[in-house]
């Protein structure tokens, strides 16, 4: 997918050449205005090749130079380039190639020379866009274009050979990055008829013999043998059976102190006897979202291969109703032995993790992060563009912190306060209690669920407001955003430096 070539750019015989330009350049690509006799200064001059960051211009080359086509990309203000700014600017062109069927580009490497930000920052965030902004969502129409042209080929044209391999490498993993993105899109866009607990196990089991995981799928059986009471409750009014999906990477010689990533995998949810409205009920296939992005994680780190020990734990079921199924003033006993109030059925999901949670404690996690599609107060909170987070632990935070500050994924704290704890603790007739109230939704879904993690380093997400986009943007579709996906497998690569 990705060569690197030493030659003069104006001479690469290419549908499409990438060239990033700057907005304060007083004569921007010199190189190649001398090949069109001033002509591209003329038109930056009357406005007609825009620089502005993320705006991308094509211009048919006419035989001045060899590539037919180039794609002048703006960066912006030299000095203000980031890796978030340079992955949505090249997210555009992508989207742009796409659009125009072009199979194969190069991108000129001297065009980015001087930015502030290292070359494995920058082809990483490059590597990124070109999977994550062209990305098409799967649709079941009838009379959908049945083929779609993908960038097949990147070369990367530039003299100095030293930078090959670096640019390369940094490629691969921006790429793989961004492909467990959309896995994670892939699986949430899914209809619940279709992605139900025992399908999702099987896809899951399918990334596991992609990259050779070991993976362990329990049934219903074996979480009763096992005392997953919050679970089971969970999915007693189903038809659907259960599953805990449990997959483990080495990367370290020997299996110790795994990282645990524990992704809600609530198939769908119709919040149970309390009973979603007609309009908050579309839309809840996405509510498996938190196990979307951690598979899509698993599948980023296979193919990366950090040096690394991750434990994957996804408790899978979806909310139904039924008369069998478990209902407000029912108490249930959690597989730490806890007791919990069910205060609101549709607060099944911090039930869910409560049990994946403890088994990923028994299984000698040392670290753990739990992502879910938790609350919509989180939502009234944060709004739709940044993911809500909790933590027991400040250190593990800022490993979680930097992670997202690299793949531009925007996380707040909220607090967790022994006033937040206790207040979960308060049931006249259980150990804990599933729904405190409304008031500070999001941190007292977050403080139950820290109940289960007790002193093991623990940061808890919350997507509910960033698992779905309401329009295109820089990096996707409408629809599914495989959040967190690209900042669980950056916290786990960075766990191997």
């Amino acid at each position: 997918m990705y060569t690197f070539n030493q030659e003069d750019f104006t001479k690469t015989a290419t549908e499409a050449l990438l060239f990033g330009v700057y907005t304060e350049e007083d004569r921007p690509f010199q190189t190649l205005d001398e090949a069109f006799s001033g002509e591209l200064q003329e038109l930056v001059e009357a406005g007609d090749l825009p620089l502005g960051s993320g705006q991308v211009t094509k211009l048919h080359t006419f035989g001045k130079v060899v590539p037919k086509r180039i794609y002048f990309v703006g960066l912006g203000k030299q000095e203000e380039v980031t890796k978030d700014s340079l992955r949505k600017a090249f997210g555009n062109v992508f989207k742009q190639l796409s659009k125009d069927k072009v199979e194969k580009a190069a991108l000129a490497l001297e065009s980015l020379a001087g930015l502030p930000v290292s070359n494995a920052l920058v082809f990483e965030a490059i590597g990124e866009a070109q999977a994550l902004a062209p990305f098409v969502l799967n649709t079941y129409h009838t009379d959908k274009p049945k083929n779609s042209v993908e960038l097949a080929e990147l070369t990367i044209i530039g003299e100095n050979q030293d930078v090959k391999e670096d640019i390369v490498q940094a490629l691969h993993i921006g790429f793989a990055l961004g492909e467990g993105a959309n896995v994670a899109r892939r699986l949430v866009n899914t209809p619940g008829n279709i992605m139900t607990a025992t399908a999702l196990a099987s896809f899951a089991q399918g990334i596991a013999e992609k990259h050779s995981f070991d993976i362990e799928i329990l049934e219903k059986e074996e979480m009763e043998a096992l005392g997953m009471g919050a679970l089971l409750a969970v999915n007693r009014g189903s038809v659907e059976p259960p599953r805990l999906i449990v997959m483990r990477y080495q990367g370290k010689e020997t299996w110790e102190n795994p990282v645990a990533l524990v992704g809600k995998g609530i198939t769908f949810d119709t919040g149970g006897y309390s009973l979603k409205g007609k309009d908050g009920i579309v839309g809840m296939k996405m509510d498996m979202g938190g196990a979307a992005s951690t598979i899509g994680a698993m599948d980023a780190i296979g193919t990366i291969k950090p040096k690394a020990n991750v434990m994957a734990v996804i408790p899978a079921t979806d909310n139904m109703i039924s008369g069998n199924a478990f209902k407000p003033d029912d108490v249930i006993t959690s597989m730490s032995g806890k007791t919990i109030e069910i205060r609101n059925t549709d607060a099944e999901g911090r039930l869910v993790l409560a049990d994946a949670i403890t088994y990923a404690k028994r299984k000698g996690a040392a670290k753990i992060i739990d992502i879910a599609t938790l609350t919509g107060g989180v939502i009234v909170a944060l709004g739709n563009e940044v993911t809500g987070v909790m933590t027991n632990n400040d250190e593990w935070f800022s490993s979680v912190q930097e992670a997202a500050d690299d793949t531009g994924e925007l996380i707040w704290q909220l607090p967790y306060f022994e006033h937040y704890q206790k207040q979960v603790r308060t049931s006249h007739i259980a150990d804990l209690n599933n729904s405190p109230g409304r008031a500070g939704h999001a941190i007292m879904a977050g403080a139950f669920v820290g109940a289960f993690a007790e002193d093991t380093p623990w940061v808890h997400l919350d997507i509910a407001g960033t698992a779905m986009a309401s329009a295109d943007h820089d990096l996707g579709p409408k629809g599914p955003t495989g959040v967190m996906a690209r900042t669980l497998t950056k916290v786990v690569m960075n766990q191997a430096e």
